[in-house]
């Protein structure tokens, strides 16, 4: 065990003067670990060796180098059953925190030196997998904003390629209030291209009782997805209700800049805080789920909910919007676009979600010593 940095209840930084005086014959090396014992209990770094400032709801670990390397003792400590233990010996007052002397009795893996090498060894691979894949996914992301903004303001022409910027193709555009778009778009209202929802439900009654019921809370900020299926039973709704048919658009209108939209593909209620937006004849259900998340619009709804106290768009406001629109065909391209580039970030958020499963399980089994990996490297060399 380190120093331990003391915790106060304005969690201020530690001066350089403090760190000093804290560390006097410690020797703070490279790799040593660094844990939260305050507040976010168990959060934990390697020391990188550069000056920093650290809180002083953090820990100083120096491992005992003849029984435990630094790497072996990050990644214990990282383990789900160090976690738990910290928990329970954690006191209860209203922000969790943990005593030196509870902290040191809390126990690790007791493995042999070059055993420890080895699994620090596979850990590390996996967590550099994560933080590629992470770096992948944050870059889609990045790239994914960028080309929703362009296929929206830029369109596809001919060729299925995207048109050429304005100051390259100003033959291409025409001037609008949304600035330079195509020629062959259409200015108008989101009003002239959807139907809004009229009447309720009572979601008490057959059959709507059974139906799925949508939250704003159960879709998703910004991307278009929905992270939960439940029937209005379960959830014991009894206000009312709005249907939606498959190709509406369910939009969340309360905290508009969460940005939560989702394209229905099945027939269910929608609850009173969201619009099941129906698009009309010409409009491409996935174009308008684009049109809903892109920047325009959502720029727009931010602004025109900060009218009231509480961020909200009602449909009076939506009427007010009105943005650039292409033709159908047009719109299948730009929407078939977004659906690739949907799927290439749903596959590695899917890898993503694999190594994060495979990473718990090596740990559950090299830490605990269910499997030796000894044995592994024995039965790879085997085959």
């Amino acid at each position: 065990m380190g120093a331990y940095v003391s915790f106060d209840e304005n969690d201020q930084l530690v001066s350089e003067q403090e760190y000093k005086a804290i560390t006097k014959g410690f020797n703070l090396e490279k790799n040593d670990v660094l844990l939260t014992v305050v507040g976010s209990l168990g959060r934990s770094a390697l020391f990188e060796g550069e000056k920093v400032a650290f809180q002083r709801s953090v820990a100083f670990l120096k491992p005992d180098k003849k029984n435990i390397s630094s790497r072996f003792l990050y990644h214990a400590i990282r383990h789900e059953a160090f976690q738990q233990q910290l928990l329970k010996s954690s006191n209860a007052t209203a922000q969790a925190g943990i005593y030196l002397g509870e902290l040191a009795k809390c126990l690790i893996p007791n493995i042999k030196a070059k055993e420890q090498d080895l699994i620090v060894k596979i850990l590390d691979t996996l967590d550099t997998q994560l933080r590629q894949t992470e770096a992948i996914i944050a870059k889609l992301q990045q790239v994914k904003q960028g080309l929703l903004q362009d296929l929206l303001t830029r369109g596809i022409d001919a060729s299925g390629k995207l048109r050429p910027p304005w100051e390259k193709a100003p033959e291409l555009y025409k001037d609008s209030p949304l600035g330079w778009i195509p020629k062959e778009w259409e200015w108008n209202s989101l009003a002239s291209k959807v139907e809004f929802p009229t009447g309720q439900v009572d979601p008490r009654i057959f059959p709507y009782r059974e139906w799925i019921l949508v939250a704003p809370d159960h879709i998703e900020s910004k991307t278009g997805r929905l992270l939960n299926k439940c029937d209005a039973t379960s959830q014991s709704a009894i206000s009312g209700k709005y249907i939606f048919q498959p190709g509406d658009v369910i939009y969340s209108k309360i905290r508009p800049y969460l940005r939560k939209a989702v394209l229905a593909n099945f027939q269910g209620l929608c609850s009173a805080d969201a619009y099941p937006l129906r698009p009309l004849t010409g409009i491409v259900p996935e174009y308008l789920l684009a049109v809903i998340l892109g920047e325009h619009f959502s720029r727009f709804a931010e602004s025109v909910s900060m009218r009231s106290g509480f961020p909200k768009i009602n449909r009076a406001e939506m009427s007010e919007f009105s943005t650039a629109w292409p033709q159908a065909e047009e719109q299948e391209k730009i929407a078939s676009i977004i659906k690739d580039s949907n799927e290439k970030l749903a596959m590695e958020e899917r890898l993503l979600e694999k190594l994060k499963k495979q990473k718990i399980g090596l740990m559950d089994d090299l830490l605990t010593g269910r499997v030796r990996v000894t044995n592994l490297i024995g039965q790879q060399r085997a085959s």
